[in-house]
């Protein structure tokens, strides 16, 4: 696991503290765990995160921009037919250095920060991954979802399908003279 945690972790020393200077990095980077809401909808774990990104100095750090890519699975809300697709979310975050006016004037949890001239990917991608996957996943935006009836799935069953209910006031006169239709 640790080779897959090093892939997150990119050197930031070739783009010195000169602003302006810098580097695109492409890489695909496997997942140690799934994210998202297990038995709804989540990135498996060992999963493939596509990081299409561009790394820039600026004057209080390294500011990271692109995107993030990766495959999702789970069940549809209202029919609960298994789905996959993807999700893919868009990242702008500066990497404070550590002698900055930036590190210096904001909380610990308020910016991230170098580390060794390093940054760390990993906990950026997994926030805006887990806030951008739906809450309520459809196969379909039409799906009908199922019969509360019978648990038949709408789009499966015949035209005109229903359930004869009988409003309980009357269900007492049913009962002694019969369905007289």
């Amino acid at each position: 696991m640790s080779d897959q945690r090093n892939l997150w972790v990119v050197d930031t020393r070739e783009l010195g503290r000169r602003a302006g200077l810098s580097r695109q990095l492409h890489r695909m980077v496997g997942l140690s765990g799934a994210l998202g809401v297990p038995d709804v909808i989540v990135v498996p774990e060992g999963a493939e995160v596509e990081l299409d990104l561009l790394l820039e100095s600026v004057v209080e750090g390294v500011l990271v921009t692109g995107t993030a890519v990766a495959p999702t699975v789970g069940e549809c809300s209202r029919c609960l037919d298994p789905i996959d697709g993807s999700v893919e979310v868009e990242l702008t975050e500066l990497f404070a250095y550590p002698d900055s006016t930036t590190e210096a004037t904001t909380d610990e949890d308020e910016v991230s920060r170098l580390v060794d001239d390093k940054v760390d990917l990993e906990p950026i991608v997994r926030d805006a991954i887990v806030l951008a996957l739906p809450q309520v996943p459809l196969c379909d935006e039409d799906c009908r979802g199922l019969c509360p009836e019978c648990g038949g799935k709408w789009a499966d069953l015949e035209p005109g399908h229903g359930h004869e209910t009988i409003d309980p006031r009357w269900a007492a006169l049913v009962e002694r003279f019969g369905d007289s239709t």
